[in-house]
């Protein structure tokens, strides 16, 4: 065999994705969406994109979902999904009567080059002798991102759309100046937690978007199609004339597509860019941040929750102090929580993600810079193939992140503390507090018992006391 022959043979070995730790972009579009008030999602592709994230949003939020589809076929690929998406919004109209229509593409369309903005365009014109529902477009392609990206895309462009490109000037209510508040994809238990927090400031907020309702609503006799709550449209037209904007996200601002930045480029919001308010110190900086804004001190409710996770902190240390631990899932959920682990002494030896957005590695060591000596091990655009191989070297107590990787926790036998979407397989994802002090120390607490539970499930006399 000649020389030249053996160097074309040795090329790079072929690697694919096994499990992938994100989820697709549309899907994180979807879920913003269902957090505008009155809004249908709309996928702009294929019937199968709509059936599969209606089947994750389901399973994790146990509440029925409508998402619509333009169902394009084959054909469409060719000659195009234009008539496809006008016959469907007129059929979302129709048969749900919404007032808004969030449109977001998925990868055939992006992949064929659909004009959508030039699609609406088109069905303004020719259906404007109808009421037309507000629509909002989003470019959504899944192989340029994940669900969290998605999610973030549709906050901004919804806000590019409706605070920016046609704000209306109203006066806003009572003359009060509001504050913003971007969350990100939080719990809708962490979205009514932070209502909570902004009514104790006694200090109005637009929080977009809002899933407590929609996305965990209470028992109807009868199905609502669309269903009551989501940030009114209104709200939103008035984002650009509020006092701040307050958005988590250490990785969001790193990547300079935030929608609480394109507010303050364009509009001159002051910007609060904070981290998840996960532990302690994290949590001071948005009380903080309330304070400031609203000229008010923190209410004594909340100094109280933040006194009792300080001596939480200190009757736990036992249990958790150089316990060693693997974080996976969304990049700033990830920040958030290794910012957390690492305040309480666990040992975080590997920070894991699908996404890839090239700042997840500077986003945690500015959260553990200061406090541990030795720095996780940071892999971003990791599936859970290489989580697995990962961890095989590294002798974990426990895994926290989504239930996705309960088969790696069950083959080493050890906890896995569930957090973030997707939870697929325990009850009341929807219902988990993440967020503040509260939030914190239903975490902490959920960790401490998990150990506690490891250590008398192994031992051969159990422990009655501990």
């Amino acid at each position: 065999m000649s020389k030249k022959l053996k160097i074309k043979q040795k090329t790079e070995a072929y690697v694919s994705t096994t499990n992938a730790c994100k989820l697709c972009k549309p899907l994180g579009a979807c879920i913003a969406f269902r957090g505008i008030e009155g809004t249908v999602p709309f996928l702009h592709g294929s019937q199968g994109c709509a059936t599969y994230m209606r089947r994750y949003i389901i399973s994790h939020f146990r509440e029925p979902i409508d998402i619509a589809s333009s169902s394009l076929s084959e054909k469409h690929a060719v000659y195009g999904g234009g008539p496809n998406l006008k016959k469907g919004i007129l059929n979302v109209m129709d048969k749900y009567g919404a007032k808004v229509v969030g449109i977001a593409t998925t990868c055939l369309t992006e992949t064929i080059g659909d004009d959508v903005t030039g699609f609406l365009k088109e069905f303004k014109e020719e259906f404007g002798d109808r009421e037309l529902p507000t629509l909002l477009n989003v470019s959504t392609p899944s192989y340029s991102g994940t669900h969290m990206e998605g999610f973030h895309a549709t906050v901004r462009a919804v806000i590019d759309q409706l605070a920016i490109e046609s704000p209306p000037t109203p006066p806003l209510k009572g003359g009060e100046a509001t504050v913003n508040l971007l969350p990100g994809l939080v719990s809708p238990a962490d979205i009514r937690y932070l209502k909570e927090v902004l009514d104790d400031f006694n200090h109005p907020g637009i929080i977009l978007p809002d899933i407590s309702e929609t996305l965990d609503g209470p028992a109807q006799m009868d199905y609502e199609k669309i269903p009551e709550g989501g940030t009114p449209i209104a709200a939103i037209q008035s984002m650009g004339h509020s006092s701040a904007t307050i958005e988590f996200g250490q990785v969001l601002q790193r990547s300079g597509n935030s929608g609480g930045q394109l507010l303050a480029e364009r509009c001159g919001v002051p910007l609060y860019a904070l981290g998840m308010p996960i532990g302690l110190r994290e949590c001071d900086r948005f009380f903080d941040a309330l304070e400031e804004v609203s000229g008010c001190a923190t209410p004594r409710k909340h100094e109280l929750e933040r006194g009792r996770l300080v001596d939480a902190y200190v009757d736990s240390h036992k249990y958790l102090f150089g316990k060693r631990v693997v974080v996976y899932g969304e990049e700033d959920l990830c920040v958030g929580l290794t910012a957390f682990l690492a305040e309480i002494g666990m040992k975080i030896v590997l920070c894991s993600s699908g996404g890839n957005s090239g700042h997840f590695a500077e986003a945690i060591h500015a959260v553990t810079s200061d406090i541990v000596t030795e720095p996780p091990i940071i892999k971003e655009g990791f599936d859970f193939y290489e989580i697995a191989e990962e961890i095989e070297s590294l002798n974990p107590d426990m895994l926290i992140g989504t239930s996705k990787g309960y088969s790696i926790a069950k083959q080493h036998q050890i906890p896995l503390i569930r957090v973030g979407f997707p939870i697929h397989d325990r009850f009341g994802g929807q219902r988990m507090l993440h967020l503040g002090y509260r939030g914190t120390q239903n975490l902490l607490d959920r960790i401490v018992n998990a150990i506690i539970e490891k250590k008398q499930t192994d031992s051969p006399v159990g422990y009655g006391y501990l």
